[in-house]
Protein backbone atom coordinates (compact mmCIF):
# COMPACT_ATOMS: atom_id res chain seq x y z
CA UNK A 1 0.00 0.00 0.00
CA UNK A 2 1.37 3.43 -0.87
CA UNK A 3 1.54 6.33 1.04
CA UNK A 4 -1.40 7.91 0.49
CA UNK A 5 -3.79 4.61 0.81
CA UNK A 6 -2.22 3.99 4.53
CA UNK A 7 -3.00 7.58 5.47
CA UNK A 8 -6.40 7.08 4.10
CA UNK A 9 -6.68 3.83 6.52
CA UNK A 10 -5.50 5.74 8.95
CA UNK A 11 -7.97 8.54 8.75
CA UNK A 12 -10.80 6.23 8.78
CA UNK A 13 -9.90 4.82 12.08
CA UNK A 14 -8.24 7.74 13.90
CA UNK A 15 -10.92 10.41 13.03
CA UNK A 16 -14.20 8.21 13.43
CA UNK A 17 -16.06 7.84 9.90
CA UNK A 18 -19.44 6.45 10.53
CA UNK A 19 -19.57 2.73 11.16
CA UNK A 20 -22.17 0.35 9.45
CA UNK A 21 -24.67 -1.36 11.18
CA UNK A 22 -22.96 -4.56 12.29
CA UNK A 23 -20.15 -2.52 14.09
CA UNK A 24 -22.04 -1.78 17.16
CA UNK A 25 -20.90 -4.28 20.48
CA UNK A 26 -22.11 -2.77 23.80
CA UNK A 27 -22.74 -4.61 26.95
CA UNK A 28 -25.31 -2.00 29.14
CA UNK A 29 -24.39 -2.80 32.95
CA UNK A 30 -28.44 -2.47 34.70
CA UNK A 31 -28.40 -1.52 38.11
CA UNK A 32 -30.73 -4.15 39.45
CA UNK A 33 -29.96 -3.17 43.20
CA UNK A 34 -32.60 -2.50 46.13
CA UNK A 35 -32.76 1.38 45.57
CA UNK A 36 -33.68 1.31 41.91
CA UNK A 37 -37.23 0.23 43.59
CA UNK A 38 -37.61 4.05 44.75
CA UNK A 39 -39.62 6.93 42.51
CA UNK A 40 -38.15 8.98 40.00
CA UNK A 41 -40.26 12.49 38.86
CA UNK A 42 -43.11 11.03 37.06
CA UNK A 43 -44.55 8.72 39.62
CA UNK A 44 -42.85 5.65 37.77
CA UNK A 45 -40.29 3.20 39.84
CA UNK A 46 -36.38 3.77 38.77
CA UNK A 47 -36.65 0.02 37.27
CA UNK A 48 -39.53 0.12 35.86
CA UNK A 49 -38.65 3.26 34.09
CA UNK A 50 -35.20 1.53 33.09
CA UNK A 51 -37.19 -1.60 32.14
CA UNK A 52 -39.27 -0.08 29.77
CA UNK A 53 -36.64 2.21 28.01
CA UNK A 54 -34.58 -0.82 27.21
CA UNK A 55 -37.47 -2.22 25.77
CA UNK A 56 -38.01 0.68 23.40
CA UNK A 57 -34.55 0.76 22.66
CA UNK A 58 -33.38 -2.51 21.69
CA UNK A 59 -36.39 -2.79 19.37
CA UNK A 60 -34.79 -0.17 17.55
CA UNK A 61 -31.16 -1.55 17.64
CA UNK A 62 -29.65 -2.63 13.77
CA UNK A 63 -29.69 -6.08 12.53
CA UNK A 64 -26.15 -6.99 13.04
CA UNK A 65 -25.49 -5.00 16.36
CA UNK A 66 -24.51 -7.59 19.42
CA UNK A 67 -25.75 -5.87 22.84
CA UNK A 68 -26.08 -8.08 25.92
CA UNK A 69 -27.67 -6.85 29.38
CA UNK A 70 -25.26 -7.80 32.35
CA UNK A 71 -26.95 -7.16 36.40
CA UNK A 72 -25.10 -6.03 39.30
CA UNK A 73 -27.53 -8.65 40.73
CA UNK A 74 -28.24 -12.15 39.69
CA UNK A 75 -31.59 -12.99 38.18
CA UNK A 76 -33.56 -15.74 37.59
CA UNK A 77 -31.07 -16.79 34.45
CA UNK A 78 -27.44 -15.32 36.39
CA UNK A 79 -25.75 -12.02 36.03
CA UNK A 80 -27.11 -12.51 32.39
CA UNK A 81 -30.73 -10.64 32.12
CA UNK A 82 -29.86 -10.53 27.72
CA UNK A 83 -26.41 -12.62 27.26
CA UNK A 84 -24.26 -10.53 24.31
CA UNK A 85 -24.84 -11.33 20.88
CA UNK A 86 -27.02 -10.75 18.17
CA UNK A 87 -30.48 -8.85 19.45
CA UNK A 88 -33.84 -11.22 19.67
CA UNK A 89 -37.30 -9.77 20.58
CA UNK A 90 -37.91 -13.29 21.54
CA UNK A 91 -35.57 -13.66 24.25
CA UNK A 92 -34.62 -10.00 25.79
CA UNK A 93 -38.52 -8.86 26.00
CA UNK A 94 -39.75 -11.44 28.51
CA UNK A 95 -36.42 -11.48 30.34
CA UNK A 96 -36.38 -7.62 30.64
CA UNK A 97 -40.11 -7.80 31.76
CA UNK A 98 -39.93 -9.90 34.11
CA UNK A 99 -36.38 -8.07 36.52
CA UNK A 100 -36.94 -6.81 39.84
CA UNK A 101 -34.38 -4.76 41.90
CA UNK A 102 -32.82 -6.23 45.02
CA UNK A 103 -29.29 -6.23 46.59
CA UNK A 104 -25.61 -4.14 46.53
CA UNK A 105 -24.20 -1.97 43.85
CA UNK A 106 -20.80 -4.43 42.85
CA UNK A 107 -20.59 -2.13 40.10
CA UNK A 108 -16.76 -2.71 39.79
CA UNK A 109 -16.88 -6.46 39.31
CA UNK A 110 -19.45 -6.37 37.01
CA UNK A 111 -17.74 -3.54 35.32
CA UNK A 112 -14.61 -6.11 34.34
CA UNK A 113 -17.52 -9.28 33.73
CA UNK A 114 -19.07 -7.05 31.17
CA UNK A 115 -15.15 -5.76 29.45
CA UNK A 116 -13.67 -8.96 29.78
CA UNK A 117 -17.32 -10.53 27.64
CA UNK A 118 -16.34 -7.80 25.44
CA UNK A 119 -12.39 -8.27 25.04
CA UNK A 120 -13.13 -11.87 24.14
CA UNK A 121 -15.46 -10.85 21.32
CA UNK A 122 -13.16 -8.27 19.84
CA UNK A 123 -10.58 -11.16 19.97
CA UNK A 124 -12.65 -13.29 17.63
CA UNK A 125 -13.98 -10.40 14.98
CA UNK A 126 -11.44 -7.94 15.72
CA UNK A 127 -13.10 -4.74 14.00
CA UNK A 128 -16.28 -2.53 15.64
CA UNK A 129 -17.34 0.00 18.40
CA UNK A 130 -16.91 -1.98 21.71
CA UNK A 131 -18.53 0.14 24.26
CA UNK A 132 -20.01 -0.44 28.35
CA UNK A 133 -23.02 1.43 29.47
CA UNK A 134 -23.45 1.56 32.93
CA UNK A 135 -26.86 2.67 33.96
CA UNK A 136 -27.24 2.98 37.87
CA UNK A 137 -28.79 5.13 40.69
CA UNK A 138 -26.05 4.96 43.10
CA UNK A 139 -22.34 4.62 43.65
CA UNK A 140 -20.76 1.45 43.77
CA UNK A 141 -20.52 -0.40 46.71
CA UNK A 142 -17.02 -2.17 45.72
CA UNK A 143 -15.45 1.84 44.47
CA UNK A 144 -12.23 0.62 45.23
CA UNK A 145 -12.00 -2.18 41.75
CA UNK A 146 -13.90 0.87 40.09
CA UNK A 147 -10.42 2.70 40.77
CA UNK A 148 -8.97 -0.08 39.66
CA UNK A 149 -10.46 -1.63 36.46
CA UNK A 150 -11.47 1.62 34.46
CA UNK A 151 -8.02 2.86 33.77
CA UNK A 152 -7.48 -0.68 32.39
CA UNK A 153 -11.03 -0.89 30.88
CA UNK A 154 -10.27 2.37 28.99
CA UNK A 155 -6.23 1.83 28.15
CA UNK A 156 -7.87 -1.32 26.01
CA UNK A 157 -9.53 1.32 24.13
CA UNK A 158 -12.97 0.43 25.56
CA UNK A 159 -15.59 3.01 25.61
CA UNK A 160 -17.65 3.57 29.16
CA UNK A 161 -20.68 5.76 29.13
CA UNK A 162 -22.48 6.54 32.57
CA UNK A 163 -26.33 7.47 32.97
CA UNK A 164 -26.97 8.46 36.57
CA UNK A 165 -30.76 7.64 36.97
CA UNK A 166 -32.66 10.11 39.07
CA UNK A 167 -29.65 11.08 41.53
CA UNK A 168 -29.48 13.82 44.03
CA UNK A 169 -25.77 14.77 42.56
CA UNK A 170 -23.23 13.60 39.69
CA UNK A 171 -22.20 10.29 39.68
CA UNK A 172 -18.54 10.04 40.65
CA UNK A 173 -17.81 8.48 37.36
CA UNK A 174 -19.11 11.63 36.00
CA UNK A 175 -15.82 12.95 34.51
CA UNK A 176 -14.09 9.74 34.05
CA UNK A 177 -16.20 8.20 31.45
CA UNK A 178 -16.28 8.72 28.00
CA UNK A 179 -20.29 10.45 27.94
CA UNK A 180 -21.63 11.09 31.18
CA UNK A 181 -25.79 11.98 31.21
CA UNK A 182 -28.26 12.54 33.95
CA UNK A 183 -31.87 11.13 33.83
CA UNK A 184 -34.09 12.89 36.06
CA UNK A 185 -37.58 11.01 34.65
CA UNK A 186 -38.66 8.60 32.49
CA UNK A 187 -38.36 10.31 29.24
CA UNK A 188 -34.95 11.29 29.81
CA UNK A 189 -33.64 8.21 30.68
CA UNK A 190 -35.41 7.02 27.66
CA UNK A 191 -33.25 9.28 25.32
CA UNK A 192 -29.81 8.86 27.13
CA UNK A 193 -30.13 5.27 26.84
CA UNK A 194 -30.87 5.87 22.70
CA UNK A 195 -28.47 8.35 22.31
CA UNK A 196 -25.71 5.83 23.39
CA UNK A 197 -26.69 2.91 21.70
CA UNK A 198 -28.45 4.69 19.25
CA UNK A 199 -26.31 7.50 18.47
CA UNK A 200 -24.89 8.66 15.87
CA UNK A 201 -20.83 8.78 14.99
CA UNK A 202 -19.26 11.61 15.97
CA UNK A 203 -18.43 12.47 12.71
CA UNK A 204 -21.47 13.93 10.93
CA UNK A 205 -22.93 11.41 7.63
CA UNK A 206 -23.56 15.05 5.59
CA UNK A 207 -20.22 16.76 6.88
CA UNK A 208 -18.50 17.31 3.82
CA UNK A 209 -14.90 17.11 5.40
CA UNK A 210 -13.15 14.10 4.31
CA UNK A 211 -10.93 16.39 1.60
CA UNK A 212 -10.01 18.11 4.69
CA UNK A 213 -9.45 15.04 6.82
CA UNK A 214 -7.01 13.76 4.08
CA UNK A 215 -5.18 17.45 4.15
CA UNK A 216 -4.70 17.14 7.79
CA UNK A 217 -3.49 13.84 7.28
CA UNK A 218 -1.07 14.09 4.43
CA UNK A 219 1.91 15.50 5.97
CA UNK A 220 2.27 12.17 8.24
CA UNK A 221 5.73 10.36 7.45
CA UNK A 222 4.98 6.94 5.80
CA UNK A 223 6.99 5.03 8.35
CA UNK A 224 5.01 6.55 11.40
CA UNK A 225 1.22 6.24 9.51
CA UNK A 226 1.96 2.42 9.17
CA UNK A 227 3.44 2.29 12.73
CA UNK A 228 -0.02 4.05 14.00
CA UNK A 229 -2.47 1.76 12.05
CA UNK A 230 -0.84 -1.22 12.86
CA UNK A 231 -1.23 0.31 16.98
CA UNK A 232 -4.75 1.31 16.24
CA UNK A 233 -5.59 -2.38 14.43
CA UNK A 234 -4.14 -4.44 17.39
CA UNK A 235 -5.82 -3.56 20.32
CA UNK A 236 -4.64 -5.85 23.53
CA UNK A 237 -7.67 -8.17 24.59
CA UNK A 238 -6.20 -10.14 27.63
CA UNK A 239 -8.87 -9.73 30.11
CA UNK A 240 -8.31 -7.35 33.06
CA UNK A 241 -6.26 -8.81 36.22
CA UNK A 242 -7.80 -10.11 38.94
CA UNK A 243 -8.02 -8.00 42.26
CA UNK A 244 -6.67 -9.70 44.91
CA UNK A 245 -8.94 -8.25 47.61
CA UNK A 246 -12.44 -9.32 48.21
CA UNK A 247 -14.50 -9.81 45.52
CA UNK A 248 -17.09 -7.11 47.04
CA UNK A 249 -16.91 -5.05 49.90
CA UNK A 250 -19.50 -2.60 50.37
CA UNK A 251 -18.10 1.10 50.42
CA UNK A 252 -21.34 2.95 48.84
CA UNK A 253 -21.62 4.80 51.85
CA UNK A 254 -18.17 6.60 51.06
CA UNK A 255 -19.07 9.66 49.61
CA UNK A 256 -18.17 9.78 45.81
CA UNK A 257 -16.23 12.82 46.29
CA UNK A 258 -13.94 11.54 49.19
CA UNK A 259 -11.01 9.04 48.10
CA UNK A 260 -11.27 5.39 49.26
CA UNK A 261 -7.56 4.89 48.95
CA UNK A 262 -5.11 4.54 46.49
CA UNK A 263 -6.31 4.77 43.28
CA UNK A 264 -5.15 1.32 41.82
CA UNK A 265 -2.98 2.02 38.37
CA UNK A 266 -3.16 -0.33 35.29
CA UNK A 267 -0.27 -2.90 35.49
CA UNK A 268 3.01 -2.25 33.87
CA UNK A 269 3.30 -4.20 30.65
CA UNK A 270 5.15 -7.51 31.59
CA UNK A 271 5.09 -8.48 27.61
CA UNK A 272 2.23 -10.44 27.40
CA UNK A 273 -0.14 -7.49 27.46
CA UNK A 274 -1.12 -7.14 30.50
CA UNK A 275 -0.24 -3.23 30.81
CA UNK A 276 -3.45 -2.65 28.79
CA UNK A 277 -1.50 -1.11 25.58
CA UNK A 278 1.14 1.52 27.26
CA UNK A 279 3.79 0.76 25.27
CA UNK A 280 1.77 2.11 22.23
CA UNK A 281 0.61 5.41 24.15
CA UNK A 282 3.24 7.72 22.24
CA UNK A 283 1.79 6.66 18.58
CA UNK A 284 -2.09 6.31 20.31
CA UNK A 285 -1.62 10.04 21.62
CA UNK A 286 -0.77 11.22 18.08
CA UNK A 287 -4.14 9.87 17.51
CA UNK A 288 -5.38 11.74 19.90
CA UNK A 289 -4.15 14.90 18.67
CA UNK A 290 -5.31 14.32 15.29
CA UNK A 291 -8.65 13.65 16.94
CA UNK A 292 -8.64 16.91 18.69
CA UNK A 293 -7.72 18.71 15.34
CA UNK A 294 -10.57 17.35 13.82
CA UNK A 295 -13.20 18.15 16.01
CA UNK A 296 -11.67 22.07 16.19
CA UNK A 297 -11.84 21.59 12.05
CA UNK A 298 -15.76 20.55 12.56
CA UNK A 299 -16.27 23.12 14.84
CA UNK A 300 -14.90 25.90 12.68
CA UNK A 301 -16.55 24.63 9.37
CA UNK A 302 -20.35 24.99 11.82
CA UNK A 303 -19.18 28.67 12.50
Amino acid sequence: MNRFGILACLGLLVLGQPASADDLKIVVILDNSGSMNEYMSGGKQKVDAAKSALLTVLDQVPAGSEVGVLLLNDGPRGPWLVPLGPIDPATFRPAINALTANGGTPLGATMKKAADELLKLRDKQRYGTYKLLIVSDGEAGDGYLVDQYLPEIQARGLLVDVIGVAMSQEHSLATRASTYRRADDPASLEKAISAVVLGESSADASDDTGESDFELLKPLPTELAAASLTALTSPVNKPLEESSRPAYEDTSQSSPYQPRGPIHQPPANQGNGGGGGWSKMPILLLAVVFIVIRVLVGIAKRK
